[in-house]
């Protein structure tokens, strides 16, 4: 019995490299026997031909279907399923993960990045290790970070470290978004419809048995990466944010110690004033204490407000994301009728 597969690739400005995807992507799942692959592309807002080429690979597909229909096809003709979904702008890549898992009805789902530095082949390993093992993912995980600039590397084994130890989560060190899905896994991870979405986070957060592959770091095959230094600043702290509590407790042991510490100090010019008779000025220190405490304030106010922020955006219930083209809708008609 032939099961299905949805291979998800979110892109965002992959004009140059989605002809190289899908040559490689199509004769690495060519050789896989018994199951039957779709694609759900995801054009997360892209500003180039991104959408273009989806939709010539779309066409490609259809006219495949028309010419030989139900006839067996070689690695050269591999012609799978194309859907597609484009967004009205960039949503970021979290939507469209979220888009394609939602879009998903296979047994299993594969997200996949277009510019192959997840490589197709691992594909074939992951199915085999969830149908011999029974486990409802199968996960992969980078060994190396070459090519990769240090402070990046650095910065990447210490939020791991950082996430490990402080939430109620974990997330292995090296850990990239190529996974294969369960139909179960899948399921469990749309009934999540969070708007601030870290999906290292969601994928350990719903459980689910889960084995991992390694393999080394592979080069974009063109263009640039889409993520600054800042960016992933950014999406370490929304992550931590949305799985840790540790920084709300650590603003309450923080508060404690120095209510304490204002204490002692209190006591000590008490002392020194009082009993002993001696008045000490203080002026330089009373203005430390004042900038110091001022300070403290307005960073324990800027972290509680942090996670109010995230509070008040998903109490709003704005969409994930806004489709702006599809032809899911037209093929599910089709299958239909």
């Amino acid at each position: 019995m032939t099961k299905h597969i949805d291979v998800i690739v979110p892109c965002y400005n992959e004009e140059s490299s989605l002809n190289r995807f899908w040559k490689g992507s199509g004769a690495a799942f060519s050789e896989i026997k018994g199951y039957a692959f779709r694609y759900i592309f995801i054009d997360d807002g892209s500003t180039d031909g991104t959408l273009d080429k989806i939709r010539q690979l779309a066409s490609l597909q259809d006219a495949a279907k028309t010419d030989a229909p139900g006839a067996p096809v070689s690695p050269e003709e591999f012609a799978p399923q194309v859907s597609y979904i484009s967004f009205s702008r960039n949503f970021g890549k979290e939507a469209a993960m979220y888009a394609g898992l939602q879009a998903s009805r296979g047994d299993f789902a594969v997200i996949i990045d277009a510019d192959l530095q997840h490589p197709p082949e691992l594909v074939e390993k992951m199915i085999r290790i969830v149908e011999e093992t029974g486990c409802d993912s199968c996960a992969a995980r980078r060994v190396s970070r070459k090519g990769e600039p240090k402070i990046r590397s650095a910065f990447a084994r210490a939020f791991y470290k950082l996430m490990n130890r402080y939430s109620d989560i974990e997330i292995v060190d090296g850990a990239v978004d190529f996974r294969l899905m369960s139909r179960q896994m899948v399921k469990a991870i749309v009934q999540m419809p969070e708007r601030q979405r870290f999906s290292k986070g969601i994928f350990s957060w719903v459980g689910f048995d889960t084995e991992w592959i390694e393999f080394e770091n592979v080069q974009r095959i063109a263009g640039e990466s889409k993520w600054t230094l800042w960016g992933l600043v950014k999406y370490a702290l929304d992550g931590f944010i949305d799985f840790a509590e540790a920084p709300l407790k650590l603003v309450g042991v923080l508060g404690g110690l120095t209510t304490v510490c204002s204490a002692i100090y209190f006591l000590i010019e008490f002392f020194k004033t009082v009993i002993i008779g001696r008045d000490t000025p203080g002026y330089a220190s009373t203005i430390c204490l004042i900038l110091f405490f001022g300070g403290l304030i307005i960073a324990i106010l800027s972290l509680m407000g942090e996670y109010i922020g995230r509070m008040y955006l998903e109490t709003k219930g704005r969409p994930i994301y806004i489709e702006k083209e599809s032809n899911i809708d037209e093929e599910t008609k089709r299958e239909t009728d």
